[in-house]
């Protein structure tokens, strides 16, 4: 089986998330990058399929040159090929990503298509789903289970606290979510191995489409101060009615 992973290089943020001053991009100004949980757990399920089916995984992003690094912690968790769909720094938009997306995949064939299920820095949820309408191809969204075989994909996800089952035949598109796996750790002959990988390239022209991105921005999150229960030993009894209402006593 052979198997595209499209990832996103996207930053990595560990406190809070700022935008730039016009509200059009993420501020990274003090950001690493990496790729979202829900791809390296897109990845680890393609390597997966292959280990027990036989085939290739291919990883592929739509970025800038330095997405070569995020393309390249992908090759260490197993996969075998890379491709840079290389941009001029300008952002495109799902629209235009997928169509980008789409002429690779017309040009190699691949059986399988997997994204995460959402971008990780602008929440985007529409690349798969254009994607497999260019393609017209059978999509799946969501998706926290997938078994797959020669024949097709079924591929299952919780909504509401229902189980749903979708039967796919092959080839089709599919957006997983971070659970569907643990991703592998990186071995050392691994990330040897992907460090002297080539990576395929090309560049897909920057077109305009018809959305247009207003803003983003950060919501409101309410602050939480420290209460001071009292000093000394005049602050048991109020710290006894405290730990009585959560349950600990």
């Amino acid at each position: 089986m052979d198997i595209l992973v499209c990832v996103k290089r996207v930053p990595t943020v560990g406190g809070k998330i700022a935008v730039t001053p016009d509200g059009q991009e993420v501020d990274t100004r003090m950001s690493g990058f990496t790729i979202s949980p829900h791809e390296e757990c897109a990845v680890e399920e393609a390597v997966q399929i292959t280990e027990r089916l036989g085939g290739t995984v291919s990883v592929l992003t739509l970025g800038p040159e330095a997405a070569i690094d995020q393309l390249r912690d992908a090759l260490a968790l197993g996969a075998g090929r890379a491709v840079l769909l290389e941009t001029d720094g300008r952002e495109f938009g799902p629209a235009a990503t997928a169509a980008a997306i789409a002429a690779e995949v017309r040009s190699h064939g691949y059986d399988l298509v997997l994204l995460g299920n959402e971008a990780s820095d602008t929440g985007d949820y529409q690349v798969g789903i254009r994607l497999a309408h260019a393609l017209g191809w059978p999509v799946a969204t969501g998706i926290k289970n997938l078994t797959t075989s020669a024949d097709g994909a079924v591929a299952r996800r919780e909504y509401r606290g229902t189980e749903e089952s979708y039967e796919l035949p092959l080839p089709a598109v599919i957006t997983v979510k971070e659970g569907i796996n643990l991703p592998r750790y990186p071995s050392l002959p691994g990330r040897l191995r992907a460090k002297r990988a080539p990576v395929e390239r090309s560049a897909p022209a920057w077109q305009p489409e018809g959305l247009r991105k207003q803003a983003l921005r950060v919501p409101a999150v309410a602050g939480h101060q420290a209460v001071i229960l009292g000093r000394g030993v005049d602050a048991v009894p109020e710290l006894l009615r405290v730990l009585g209402e959560l349950g600990v006593l």
